[in-house]
């Protein structure tokens, strides 16, 4: 008897449905076939196992186990469910007349019981596309599928629920999620906030100029000077998330396997801080089996890359694609996935291997030359697609023990909200583009205009200060992220001078 169940597979971040055909004949053997790879091909001692601590029987027949389409390798254990369901559907174990409306996905272990899956978010969009009533997956993953709209979603513990529910028995309780009250209740609930920072105004000044047109940061100061701690909460002033950001965020992370079981939907931007360890493959995405890699897991939010130069110069090369592109591309011999990388990128480093350099009040140990080898492990490339270079000083005792509050994040956050409201109405009718940093050359050119006296101004700093060609543009691009803050439609000198002081590292001999 031949009975079709249904799972889905995920490819990138989007899945596929696949077709579990099951044939029972007269013969003895098992035979599984679609391009399954060993997860798939083990399921056989798992999938009967399972079946008699249900108390039913696996029959000792012929059994054909086709995963279609064929031409898809099929990765992992999340099949074992439907496997199983079809198995007993074909042997009038179980009813087969409600099979074809539903999604069946889980790992089975021995007793029955049932292991969470990756990507269940993506897994019910796609049912829900292709007409399907529900699906059954385990409860762990029930939250994260649940946040699909006019979709039945079981949450189950064992295959037994499973087989109960075919065959009218007993049905499991529905997982419902309101996905609007569930957005709006969590959005923008942060731990951190900028007002636990004592001092460092300016510092907190160029973040905001950084969070209010997507700018790319880099922080350079001695140990102990606050960089980490001001990047953390570089999260707290960005906009937040609308509702379509936040579900393909939600994607992502569900794909990686990163969403715990009480998470539905991600409702604050993200914040990954990888080691200075990590592999290329870690960083970018990839793997013999492709998984999103950090680029892709702080899209929509921020990537912090601690002591940049302590960083493999492979790994951060890799990188420069992906910030002008926003999005990743893995290739393999039989197919390709794209991952969206749209991320802002906050590095920081110290001046030097001992810290030092530049140190108010302490004098750098490091030999001549050293500090320039240092930061050429920076390479120019990277560097050009930083577009704040702001130097961090030690905060001083008087602040660091002073009882007045610093300003909270909300309040830095409006100003961000209007000053990117300006710039989605400046980039209305450009397809893609959505911040200042995004703009092309061309667009530099056309919108950030400056007048005669600001034409001075550039050309004394760029020949006084020694700052390199490529500061140009990024210089314009800050300067009208500036004035969009101050509610400026031009740039003024003001807003130039200001840029031109987040170039510290595009200056000749600032290393000495």
């Amino acid at each position: 008897m031949l009975i079709k169940t249904y799972a889905s597979a995920v490819y990138g971040i989007e899945a596929t449905t696949i077709t579990v055909e099951v044939n029972i004949s007269a013969g003895t053997k098992y035979y599984l076939v679609g391009l399954p790879d060993n997860a798939v091909k083990e399921s056989l001692q798992r999938v009967e196992s399972a079946i008699h601590a249900a108390g039913y029987r696996m029959p000792r027949q012929k059994i054909v186990v086709n995963l279609a389409p064929a031409d898809i390798r099929k990765e992992g254990s999340s099949f074992d469910l439907a496997i199983a369901a079809g198995i007993l559907a074909a042997s009038g174990q179980i009813e087969a007349e409600k099979l074809n409306e539903y999604i069946i996905m889980g790992e089975l272990s021995l007793d029955g019981g049932l292991q969470p899956i990756k990507g269940a978010l993506p897994v019910s969009i796609q049912a829900r596309k292709e007409g399907f009533k529900g699906i059954f997956l385990p409860r762990e993953n029930a939250r994260e599928a649940g946040i699909v709209s006019d979709f039945e979603v079981y949450g189950i513990d064992n295959i037994r629920q499973v087989i109960d529910f075919f065959n009218g028995s007993a049905a499991p309780e529905r997982t419902t999620i309101n996905t609007r009250d569930e957005f709006l209740t969590n959005i923008n609930k942060y731990d951190s906030d900028f007002s636990d920072v004592k001092g460092q105004e300016n510092i907190k000044r160029a973040l905001e100029i950084a969070a209010a047109g997507g700018h790319n940061v880099i922080l350079i100061g001695p140990p102990g000077a606050g960089k980490t701690m001001l990047a953390k909460r570089l999260p707290t002033i960005l906009p937040p998330l609308n509702l379509y950001e936040a579900l393909e965020t939600t994607k992502i992370h569900s794909v990686a396997g990163k969403l715990a079981a009480s998470d539905s939907l991600m409702t604050i931007r993200p914040f990954r801080s990888p080691h200075h360890t990590v592999s290329d493959v870690a960083l970018v995405g990839g793997g013999a089996n492709p998984q999103p890699g950090e680029i892709s897991l702080s899209h929509n939010g921020v990537l912090f890359l601690d002591e940049l130069p302590e960083f493999k110069r492979t790994v951060l090369e890799v990188m420069r694609q992906p910030l002008e592109e926003r999005r990743i591309t893995i290739s393999r011999a039989r197919f390709t996935v794209d991952y969206p990388a749209s991320f802002m990128l906050i590095a920081s480093m110290n001046p030097c291997p001992c810290g030092y350099y530049n140190h108010p009040e302490r004098e750098c140990a490091c030999p001549p030359g050293v500090v320039q080898k240092y930061l050429n492990k920076i390479s120019g490339p990277l560097l050009d697609r930083i577009d704040l270079h702001v130097e961090v000083t030690p905060v001083n005792f008087t602040e660091l023990s002073s009882e007045r509050l610093s300003e909270k994040s909300e309040a830095i956050r409006d100003r961000v909200i209007q000053a990117r409201e300006i710039q989605n109405t400046r980039f209305e009718k450009t397809p893609g583009l959505h911040s200042n940093a995004m703009m092309s050359p061309k667009a530099v050119r056309d919108i950030c205009r400056i007048d005669d006296s600001g034409h001075i101004l550039l050309k004394k700093a760029m020949e006084k200060l020694g700052l390199s060609a490529r500061a140009y543009d990024r210089i314009l691009k800050v300067a009208r992220t500036i004035a969009d803050l101050a509610g400026s439609e031009d740039i003024a000198i003001e807003h130039l001078a200001e840029a031109i002081h987040y170039r510290s590292l595009d200056r000749e001999n600032w290393a000495g």
